[in-house]
């Protein structure tokens, strides 16, 4: 089930309960203000950043790194995993 643009896992997360957060995928705006990821997707009319031709971009990527927020990658690879496309991690 696809739950945000971005490839976070929103049952997973601890603002889910806390803003009454239904993921962005089923919500205008999110809780935290504009989401940069969320307008590109909408935008361009893809379900998620995997489907996007130019996946993981540089917006995506800073996004899934950053030192507060990011995840350390997990949600380029949850993309991959709702698109059906191989893991970098099996590549190497």
């Amino acid at each position: 089930m696809i739950q945000s643009r971005c490839g976070i896992e929103c049952s997973k997360c601890d603002y889910r309960e806390q803003f009454y957060c239904k993921g962005c995928v089923n919500i205008e705006n999110p809780f935290w203000g504009e989401c940069t990821v969320k307008q590109c997707c909408e935008t361009k009319e893809l379900e998620n950043c995997g489907h996007c031709q130019q996946f993981p971009c540089n917006t995506l990527h800073n996004f899934a790194y950053d030192k507060e927020q990011g995840d350390n990658g997990a949600r380029i690879e949850q993309c991959r995993h709702w698109c059906g496309k191989e893991s970098t991690e099996s590549l190497k």
